[in-house]
């Protein structure tokens, strides 16, 4: 997944691109409406985060425009937060918005649950080595052989096969998968890849549940 980030500030874009950038996505970077509109045709994103006060053209017109170019989803940051404001980025087409400041964190989350609601059909099933993950059927196949996991063990699996190679944090993992509100420990987490990684071994060793000590878990991916 590639992300536009269109903001004047330069401190932000950086606060933005590292956050985006951590968690395995793709950025490309515009410091006014004019500079991201040129990048579209050569970079293609598929979501663009739009900072409201920029001059020139605002986020609420360069919004517009991202709509009619591709019906890019758009989420719009603004130091205001007023009903106003926030209805304008609405009836511009935004699909989402943030308050300045804000905790990168929260801005993931509401990347992920954009992109969750644009997913095409054709990404509802994830292709890591050997392994497809149908998204809709919640079916794990390898060659002729097909593997059914329990809800939570699929999603994390899918989470990891989603970035092969990718490293997610242990705490994204468990908000991702188990909600915000979870006051479990993250022993349930441990619990869970080593069940995966069980039912993985019997399947290919072409793919591989790797531990990052002190941070989280990636997919490896082998030829």
């Amino acid at each position: 997944m590639k992300i536009l980030v269109v903001d004047d500030d330069p401190g932000i874009r950086e606060l933005v691109r590292i956050t985006l950038q951590d968690a395995g996505y793709g950025v490309v970077a515009a410091a006014d409406a004019i500079a991201a509109l040129m990048l579209l045709d050569a970079e293609q994103p598929d979501l663009a985060i739009v900072d409201v006060m920029m001059p020139g053209m605002d986020g609420f017109a360069l919004t517009k425009e991202l709509k009619s170019f591709r019906d890019i989803p758009v989420l719009l940051l603004t130091a205001k937060g007023a009903l106003e404001d926030k209805e304008r980025g609405f009836r511009a087409g935004s699909d989402d918005y943030v308050v300045k400041p804000f905790e990168p964190k929260e801005l993931l989350f509401r990347v992920e649950a954009i992109l969750r609601r644009y997913r095409k059909d054709e990404e509802a099933r994830i292709q890591a080595g050997p392994l497809e993950i149908d998204r809709q059927s919640y079916e794990v196949t390898c060659g002729s052989r097909t593997l059914l996991l329990p809800l939570k063990e699929f999603e994390l699996l899918a989470i990891l096969a989603s970035r092969p190679n990718v490293v997610f944090e242990r705490e994204m993992l468990l908000e991702r998968v188990w909600g915000l509100d979870y006051e479990g420990d993250d022993r349930t987490l441990s619990v869970h890849i080593k069940r995966i990684r069980d039912r993985l071994e019997g399947l290919t060793d072409q793919v591989e549940i790797v531990t990052v000590r002190g941070v989280g878990y990636k997919l490896e991916v082998r030829p």
